[in-house]
C-alpha cells in the first residue's frame, strides 16, 4: 500500500482491511494490532472501532472502560513475554490519526523521531 496522507488511519484503512493486519485482539467494540509501521521492536495499536477523535472525547463509559481493559490485558501479556511495557496516547497535534489509539511498547526506538 502506498504511503497513507489521510487523517484517520483506523477508520480508512485498518478496520475495513485494506492493508493486512497481524491482529493480536478483536470484539465487537476494539480492535488491538502490531502497528503496520513500528516504532519500536513491540508496537500494538488499540483502537476502539467506533469512531472517537481522541481520549479527551471518549464520553462512552462502556466503551472506555472496553478500552481500557483490552490495553490492560495486551500490556500484561507485553511484560510477560518481554519483561516491560509502555502505555501511551498521543492527543492534539501529536495526534497523527485523528481516532483515539493506544499505543502499547516494549524496547528501544526503531528510528529517530523526526
Amino acid at each position: 500500500m502506498a504511503q497513507y496522507s489521510g487523517d484517520d488511519f483506523y477508520c480508512d484503512v485498518a478496520m475495513p482491511r485494506r492493508e493486512p493486519l497481524q491482529v493480536v485482539f478483536e470484539d465487537r467494540d476494539v480492535l488491538a494490532f502490531h502497528h503496520t509501521r513500528p516504532f519500536w521492536p513491540v508496537h500494538i495499536v488499540v483502537v476502539p472501532k467506533a469512531h472517537v477523535d481522541s481520549l479527551l472525547t471518549l464520553e462512552d463509559s462502556g466503551l472506555a472502560s472496553r478500552l481500557l481493559e483490552v490495553v490492560q490485558s495486551v500490556a500484561a501479556d507485553v511484560v510477560a513475554r518481554h519483561g516491560k511495557a509502555s502505555v501511551m496516547t498521543n492527543l492534539g497535534d501529536y495526534q497523527d490519526s485523528k481516532h483515539l489509539h493506544v499505543h502499547v511498547h516494549a524496547g528501544r526506538p526503531l528510528r529517530s523521531v523526526s
